[in-house]
């Protein structure tokens, strides 16, 4: 069976894991996804991922990140780019995400970087989703 949007799947499993109050989540490997981690992480909206070999493609060890009182970190995952309807965005008109509490994923000619970072080097694209 093929997957039809393996981003929305890679968000999904992150949310579903994190209000089931999982250590960690494992998604199949693929380069967008990776990016996606390293971006979640250096933004602290999860503790660390891994990559782990098998026999298919691969796959990411995310483990997520929560509070004091074992409240996940991350709030809300969106999708807003999906494969029937895509969105895209100018440096300045990209929203914000909460009033700059939260962040946008954005895809751009520069790779995937935060919403605060395409607007600082001027650069839009197609934002690829919302986390708070």
């Amino acid at each position: 069976m093929t997957m039809v949007d393996p981003i929305a799947d890679f968000l999904t499993r992150i949310r579903n894991g994190g209000m089931a109050s999982f250590d960690k989540v494992e998604v199949p490997k693929s380069k967008i996804k990776l990016s996606i981690a390293k971006l979640l992480q250096s933004e602290g909206y999860i503790s660390n991922y891994e990559l782990a070999e098998d026999s298919k493609q691969g796959k990411i060890i995310i483990y997520l990140k929560y509070n004091g009182d074992k409240t996940p970190v991350i709030k809300g995952l969106k999708m807003v780019s999906k494969p029937s309807c895509r969105v895209y965005s100018g440096y300045d008109k990209i929203p914000k995400v909460l009033n700059g509490l939260g962040v946008n994923i954005i895809s751009t000619s520069k790779g995937l970087m935060t919403d605060r970072d395409a607007r600082r080097m001027k650069i839009g694209g197609e934002i690829i989703c919302s986390v708070w």
